[in-house]
């Protein structure tokens, strides 16, 4: 009886020491996995940004060695702070400028008086004063409307010269005021509290931030009719990358008093990009964007709500993104640095096709042919060793992750070996979302959920200048001139490419 017992309690302390060593086994396993997370966090916030592996980094990943940064240490400062004039109080809203500032006058002759001058006699004048900007000075704009009557026939209405159309009727803010606070705010985000301070300290003008912000109000009225032509040409393209970016925006209502909301891109590479601002990142925003009869290629990450738009569209074909499948390899790099260095060395190889397609200039059809003959056997050696390696990693791992989300994502991934128009990433929506994240780390939020749509409509049109090459600031005080007197039927005449057709048309013409 007594060896019985003794077995039994042997027994149950193998026992208890088999549970406890499985225990133990899952506590590593789940701290090794919390150690891969917490790097990745560690370095996606405090380390480089860039994917980018030279060769010499590759080598050491496919030696299995990983490499530290090298960090180099910060330099004291040895210029003396410089404490800038203060300007008026924060709640003034009153504008102030110096009393001896430049003005540029502009007189506008009523067309009867100009075809017989002698028989008028001028009897006053009105006078609208607007404050300009051009580089480097302000100066008021003073428009100038002699009043005139019949030295014959005194007892008529007096004539005087229409008032020309303007983006505000009486407004303060001339076209070149308004165009430079768009660039600067837009396109150098600068915020507005630092714009006020650069004009108080380098101009002696004071201008409010809530001045400002109406300003950018009365301008996007409408610049907007500029945006729906180029939403227009995206609807109706066969091929379009999609993208979207979180932007937090004020919100009283809201705890901690600010909301997330979500900037969607639209880009027809080469053509033409739409910004669009929604509160959520649901599939129906893809509604708004693109439309409810949207067909063609779609290019995009492997969100869910790209899938759940083309859910009930066949026309619509979902392309895949191999920079972001191959960013999560990228990221668990330490994980298994040999096979990790073949894998992002099998995606190099792409890469490298892709950048001599560029460099030549190819069309659709010899891209399409170059990938059949070398990409498509890349991508299935690439696929075979994915479904070699997911069982041997944990799927909560960052490389388990990275296998699985690219094999979820192969159907669309191998897309851009079927279609040579397509790209094989979706970096250049991107890149058109990257300006909007440089300016939010000055703003860090839109003023409130209307304001979001408002920044939208001048994000869409500076991006669309920077497409083909259109100086920004020169545009929009152009456009802002023209379309108070612009028809709804002229209005596509003034997207940024047309634009900058039309002038060299006008150019060509004058030569």
């Amino acid at each position: 009886m007594a060896t019985a017992a003794l077995q039994n309690q042997m027994d149950a302390l193998q026992a208890q020491v088999v549970s406890l060593q499985q225990t133990l086994e899952a506590v590593r396993r789940e701290n090794t996995l919390l150690r891969q997370k917490l790097d990745a966090l560690a370095r996606r916030y405090f380390g480089k940004q860039s994917e980018q592996l030279d060769a010499a980094q590759l080598q050491l990943l496919l030696s299995g060695l990983t490499s530290a940064p090298e960090t180099a240490l910060p330099q004291p400062s040895l210029l003396p702070a410089v404490r800038p004039p203060r300007p008026p109080r924060p709640n003034s809203q009153r504008l102030r400028t110096p009393e001896n500032l430049e003005v540029v006058r502009e007189v506008l002759e009523p067309e009867l008086v100009s075809a017989a001058p002698e028989q008028w006699k001028r009897i006053g004048e009105e006078i609208h004063r607007q404050l300009d900007y051009q580089p480097g000075k302000f100066f008021w704009r003073e428009t100038v409307r002699p009043k005139y009557v019949r030295v014959t026939e005194r007892a008529l209405p007096p004539v005087i010269a229409p008032a020309p159309a303007r983006v505000a009727e009486r407004g303060l803010a001339a076209p070149g005021l308004q165009a430079h606070l768009l660039v600067s705010r837009f396109a150098d985000h600068l915020p507005y509290y630092r714009l006020q301070m650069i004009f108080w300290r380098q101009h002696g003008v004071f201008i409010a931030r809530q001045q400002m912000v109406l300003w950018t109000g009365q301008a996007v009225v409408f610049l907007e009719a500029l945006v729906v032509c180029l939403k227009h040409e995206v609807q109706q393209s066969p091929y379009v990358q999609v993208d979207e970016t979180p932007v937090r925006y004020l919100d009283p209502e809201h705890p901690g008093g600010s909301a997330q909301g979500y900037l969607w891109t639209a880009l027809v590479p080469g053509e033409c990009v739409v910004y669009e601002w929604h509160a959520s990142r649901a599939a129906a925003c893809l509604n708004s964007l693109l439309g409810p009869a949207f067909q063609g290629k779609l290019q995009c990450d492997g969100y869910s709500a790209y899938p759940a738009f083309a859910k009930d569209k066949p026309g619509v074909i979902l392309c895949g993104c191999l920079a972001h499948a191959r960013r999560g390899f990228f990221e668990a790099r330490e994980q298994a640095p040999a096979i990790i260095g073949w894998l992002l060395n099998q995606i190099g190889i792409l890469y490298g096709w892709e950048a001599q397609l560029r460099q030549s200039r190819a069309g659709p059809a010899a891209r399409e042919a170059l990938r059949a003959s070398h990409s498509r056997m890349v991508m299935e050696r690439f696929q075979r060793a994915l479904k070699k390696l997911q069982p041997r990693y944990l799927p909560q791992s960052l490389l388990g992750q990275a296998i699985g989300y690219a094999l979820n994502q192969w159907p669309a991934l191998v897309r851009f070996l079927e279609h040579g128009e397509v790209e094989i990433d979706n970096n250049l929506v991107e890149n058109a979302i990257r300006p909007t994240a440089v300016g939010k780390k000055n703003w860090l939020f839109f003023g409130s959920e209307e304001a979001g749509a408002r920044n939208a409509v001048i994000y869409t049109l500076i991006e669309n200048c920077r497409l083909p090459g259109v100086e920004p600031a020169a545009y929009l005080k152009a456009v802002l001139e023209r379309l108070p007197r612009t028809t709804n039927q002229q209005v596509a005449e003034l997207t940024p490419r047309n634009w900058k057709k039309a002038r060299e048309f006008a150019v060509k013409k004058a030569a």
